[in-house]
């Protein structure tokens, strides 16, 4: 194998992020009446607003409240995180690092390929002080189709102009990794 380029995921791969989010769906669930919210993350996992929001409507309630779900989820995560902070998981420091070595002395592309919005995507790695260590970052708020879905591998091999069977994927769920592998 060739391999020419890496594309990480980033929440649960990169950063401890999913055990807050737990936390701040729990939380605005329990503000707006509705029980256990913290427990389905676990079946939206990789999937991006709109995934979740056709998940939630079509499990939890016909009329749920997506933006005011939304803005509590938000505010409750980001006063977690300003309180206890956003760790990058254990050894993803020195995975990169490793890769960052790799990319300078023989060339390979490194990418993140997440769920997640541009905006939070972005804000994370820029406070971890690892933006700098790609070449390209592509968020669910820039494909139409969640994982499993390939679009969004698809766009992150294109983005670093590097064709999909040359480009290794680095994730943590189930419809992360059948998006990378369906993307060839």
């Amino acid at each position: 194998m060739d391999i020419k380029a890496f594309i990480f995921d980033m929440d649960g791969l990169l950063f401890d992020s999913e055990r807050i989010v737990q936390r701040s769906w729990e939380i605005a669930g329990d503000e707006l009446g509705i029980p256990h919210m913290g427990d389905v993350i676990y079946h939206t996992l990789g999937m991006n607003r709109a995934g979740r929001n056709e998940y939630f409507r079509k499990y939890i309630r016909e009329d749920f409240p997506f933006e005011e779900f939304g803005k509590l989820t938000r505010d409750n995560f980001w006063k977690i995180v300003d309180k206890e902070g956003l760790p990058l998981k254990k050894g993803a420091k020195e995975l990169l690092q490793a890769m960052i070595n790799l990319k300078r002395t023989q060339g390979y592309k490194m990418a993140v390929a997440t769920s997640s919005s541009r905006e939070y995507a972005m804000g994370n790695l820029i406070r971890a002080g690892i933006d700098s260590y790609f070449d390209s970052v592509v968020c669910g708020d820039m494909v139409k189709k969640a994982k499993p879905d390939p679009e969004i591998y698809q766009k992150a091999c294109e983005s670093l102009g590097i064709q999909p069977e040359y480009c290794m994927a680095f994730e943590d769920a189930p419809g992360g990794i059948l998006s990378a592998h369906q993307a060839g």
